[in-house]
C-alpha cells in the first residue's frame, strides 16, 4: 500500500467510524501520546531500563501503526499529499546524505 492509497483509506475509516477529525492540535497530543508509548517499548526492550511486566504484552508494531495512523490523520486534515512530500524528502536525502554517512568513521 502506498501513502496515498493509506491517507484514502483513514479518511474513509474516519467519515465512517469516527464521525469527524480531532482537530490538529488534539491529533497532535495523539500523537505525541503514541510516540511517547514506541519510546517506552524501546527504552525497555531495548534500551537499558527494566522492562515492566505489564510492558511485556505490548506490540512495538501496532504502536508504530498508532503513530501513522495519526499523521496520516494530521496530513488529511492539512491538505498535505503526503506521498509527495514523502517522495520529495527522500530525494533531497539521498541527494544530501549518501557519501555523508559513507564518510561517517562513526558508521563503520
Amino acid at each position: 500500500m502506498d501513502i496515498k492509497n493509506a491517507q484514502v483509506i483513514v479518511d474513509k475509516w474516519i467519515k465512517e467510524h469516527g464521525v469527524r477529525y480531532f482537530n490538529e492540535l488534539t491529533n497532535m497530543a495523539q500523537l505525541t501520546e503514541e510516540v511517547g508509548e514506541v519510546a517506552r517499548i524501546i527504552a525497555r526492550r531495548y534500551g537499558e531500563q527494566s522492562e515492566k511486566e505489564s510492558d511485556k504484552g505490548k506490540d512495538l508494531g501496532e504502536e508504530l501503526a498508532d503513530v501513522i495512523f495519526v499523521v496520516l490523520c494530521l496530513a488529511n486534515q492539512t491538505g498535505i499529499d503526503l506521498q509527495t512530500s514523502f517522495d520529495k524528502k527522500m530525494e533531497v536525502k539521498t541527494k544530501r546524505d549518501h557519501d555523508r554517512h559513507h564518510n561517517n568513521q562513526k558508521l563503520k
